[in-house]
């Protein structure tokens, strides 16, 4: 649900390309079998981790030098299980290696807010770096499926369970303070005054495209979409299923250059013009006009959501209220069910603050965050507390099996090691 979105060095986004990194003189680090580690490789991972977790490694050299040699011992491991998928003659699903890469280019450009700004950051244009990104990520699946192949089969019984809690109980960290909740979402819609204005004002513009304005200027001028507007509207290469729905039905019926008729979403309404089409996937540009809702329309929402707090106060089925009232995306898959969610770990503000005031069984009053207005039922509240083998047998369990698994990983790589050369230049 777009409501919350709750979820190593090698596994971070990749690496940010720094002036730093472009001046180093490449040349090989270390080799280990066929497989080659270049000095840029590892400037290049280490950065990706300063920059992802804020780290000043300017005055630290001693940190920056640990940084590099765990980097090389991560590198040093990839290479090795990627030698052993070539010998396993092992294959990455084009499909889905080609939806991470869209995923984590989409991600990239979010972050920088354009192509041009992540081209900058990259010091490379956006083909090398779509290339690079598709290499990093094939030899990562590469690596994940010999690591599951190798340790699928692994067990543990009852008795190494209860070992492993014996001698690992003083240091598991405690269970944090925890929710389980339900909601009720409600969007605020625009009086049918502010949607006639915003459709004159998109009348206007689609008017004038079809007298000749040139479409990616006018959604520079014109646009409330400000991450595409900057890039005259393109919003790259997208698949089946990442639009909304109207959007998207309106778009896939477009030929390459073709402008669409006003779309009206739950955004606004747009103009539509494709770019490219590639099977399944589309290149698309867009103007968007977003209507505007009023203070009386959010206050028709208050009111509404009132009314079935009352019902629910009084005794109505709450799941049934939220497949009947809410427009969550998901109610009718969880019937408004949220989930469990650590309280300190909750990323919308406005959902901590008021469930860290509530006690089980209570429904709260309507409150705004960026996607409408809710109200949230309480199901139940967990303290926090220390893991035990009576409640928590399943994570103990999940946490031994892992520990097994790390430690066969390890003998595994040491043996690797041994049958494999890996020669490590000075001073890499």
């Amino acid at each position: 649900m777009r409501t919350f979105v709750l979820r190593s060095i090698l596994m971070l986004p990749l690496f940010f390309t720094t002036v730093q990194a472009q001046q180093l003189v490449d040349g090989i680090a270390a080799i280990v079998g066929k497989e080659i580690i270049l000095r840029s490789e590892i400037q290049q991972y280490v950065q990706s981790y300063v920059v992802q977790n804020r780290i000043d490694v300017k005055n630290n050299q001693q940190l920056l030098n640990r940084l590099k040699l765990q980097t090389m011992e991560k590198l040093i491991e990839q290479k090795l299980l990627l030698a052993k998928a070539e010998e396993d003659t092992l294959q990455v699903d084009e499909a889905m290696l080609d939806q991470k890469v869209d995923e984590r280019i989409r991600y990239l450009i979010g972050q920088t807010g354009s192509e041009d700004k992540l081209e900058k950051v990259f010091g490379s244009s956006m083909k090398k770096i779509k290339h690079d990104t598709r290499k990093v990520i094939k030899e990562q699946l590469l690596v994940e499926q010999v690591r599951a192949a190798k340790l699928r089969d692994l067990k543990v019984s009852r008795r190494a369970v209860e070992a492993f809690y014996k001698v690992y109980k003083d240091s598991l960290p405690d269970l944090k303070e925890t929710v389980d909740i339900s909601h009720i979402l409600m969007l605020v819609k625009a009086s049918d005054s502010s949607q006639d204005e915003a459709f004159k004002k998109i009348s206007k513009i689609y008017e004038a495209i079809k007298n000749g304005a040139d479409f990616a200027k006018e959604a520079e001028k014109y646009s409330d979409d400000p991450a595409s507007a900057q890039r005259g509207g393109d919003l790259g290469m997208i698949s089946r299923g990442d639009f909304v729905p109207e959007f998207e039905a309106a778009a896939y019926q477009l030929k390459d250059g073709e402008i669409s008729d006003i779309v009206q979403t739950q955004f606004g309404f747009h103009i539509i013009q494709m770019i490219e089409r590639r099977g399944e996937k589309i290149d698309t540009r867009h103007i968007l006009v977003r209507v505007t809702p009023t203070e009386a329309d959010e206050q028709r929402v208050i009111d509404k959501l009132n009314e079935i707090r009352e019902q629910a106060l009084a005794g109505a089925d709450f799941d049934s209220l939220a497949l009947k009232y809410s427009e969550d995306d998901n109610v009718t898959k969880d019937n408004g069910h949220l989930g469990i969610f650590e309280v300190d770990q909750m990323v919308i503000p406005q959902f901590k603050t008021v469930v860290e005031k509530m006690k089980p069984g209570e429904i709260s009053a309507p409150f705004k965050t960026d996607f409408g207005y809710h109200i949230v039922k309480l199901n139940d509240r967990q303290a926090a507390r220390t893991f035990t083998l009576e409640k928590d047998w399943g994570r103990i369990e999940q946490m031994a099996l892992n520990h097994k698994m790390e430690t066969k990983y390890s003998e595994w790589i040491k043996e690797l090691k041994k049958t494999v050369p890996i020669d490590i230049k000075k001073g890499f």
